[in-house]
């Protein structure tokens, strides 16, 4: 059976990589008379007096695709929600309010109030407000729906988490995922077309006895401002992770000057062996496209360690866990795995 690829799915992360590049070397104007811009690695921020103002964006993304296809489409604004939330947290900033993008063919309003039970909810589970957005209605453009949105958060430029501070020595601790959360969905629907199964059947090898193939990849992107907010209060992080797509390769945007040595991956959910078993997908392949089980990862000095995953124990129902440390080098590793990036 032939290998499948997330390239050859119709998505490849190095294009990416590069189409993304050739967008900021065209974007240079900065505004005059208000704060510097200070980058960042998941969100970008601007000084606004003793705090900087954190902005990020981010979509749903081809999982939209599966709700259209089962007519659930409740639980993707929750996904809208994390991914940006998730991102925001990222640079230590606690989340404000969020404003969100529907593109779409045909306004149904059966799909949209659908849609904004899980905005939400989304909004609810990360304490923010959502106010505003826009509806398009694109049938030239669009065929289904697209919905994205942008989350505004802000932390005190002192307290910034930039990833610099990551140094040899400092602890990995990984926070489990609720599955596939919102990315690498082309891979996983390509792996589902070429079985010839359906999202309406039952999962096969009884791995998630009385649920269809549709429930699970509709499982909802989990959400971590709650538990990343309190350990902030109390311990000095060195650095931040959501595991989206890239997979182990997000963990460099961090710091690029160590190494990140996975020694012991929290343990991939059902889904991700059916996604490989199906796919006949390469180890390499699947941690450089899905996350793996592990959706959040925070970085600490080893003294830090128990009081942090106790902090995050108490306000987290996610396995929680220490799953590598940082060495001399440069990129990630996991040893067991037989795979670097």
């Amino acid at each position: 059976m032939k290998k499948t690829t997330y390239a050859e799915s119709g998505v490849d992360i190095k294009k990416e990589e590069e189409a993304i590049k050739g967008i900021l070397s065209s974007i240079k104007t900065k505004r005059k008379g208000i704060g510097k811009p200070l980058g960042g690695h998941y969100a970008g921020m601007i000084e606004f007096g003793e705090f900087a103002l954190v902005l990020c964006t981010d979509g749903v993304g081809s999982k939209v695709k599966i709700a259209s296809e089962l007519k659930k489409w409740d639980t993707v604004g929750i996904d809208c929600i994390a991914m940006n939330v998730n991102d925001a947290i990222c640079v230590g900033a606690e989340p404000l309010a969020f404003v969100d993008y529907l593109a779409i063919d045909d306004p149904d309003p059966r799909i949209t109030k659908e849609l904004g039970k899980g905005l939400e909810k989304g909004a609810k589970l990360s304490n923010i407000s959502i106010i505003g957005g826009e509806t398009a209605s694109l049938p030239e453009i669009v065929n289904g729906f697209d919905l994205a949105g942008t989350c505004l958060a802000y932390i005190k430029k002192d307290e910034i988490i930039t990833g610099q501070k990551i140094s040899p020595g400092d602890i990995i601790i990984g926070m489990e995922s609720s599955g596939i959360h919102s990315n690498g969905y082309t891979l996983a629907r390509n792996v589902i077309k070429k079985t010839n199964l359906s999202y309406k059947d039952k999962f096969p090898d009884g791995l998630y006895p009385g649920k269809t193939i549709g429930d699970i990849l509709l499982t909802p992107t989990k959400i971590y401002v709650k538990e990343i907010i309190a350990l902030l209060k109390n311990i000095k992080v060195h650095g931040l992770a959501h595991i989206t797509g890239g997979g182990l390769r997000n963990l460099p945007r961090l710091n690029k000057n160590v190494e990140y040595v996975i020694e012991n991956p929290l343990k991939p959910q059902s889904i991700f062996k059916f996604i490989q078993k199906y796919g006949n997908i390469e180890d390499k392949e699947m941690y450089q496209t899905f996350n793996m089980g592990m959706g959040f990862t925070v970085i600490v000095s080893k003294n830090d360690v128990d009081e942090t995953i106790k902090i995050l124990k108490i306000h987290s129902d996610s396995d929680i866990k220490i799953v590598g440390r940082i060495e001399k080098g440069a990129g990630v590793t996991a040893p067991k795995l037989g795979i670097k990036f």
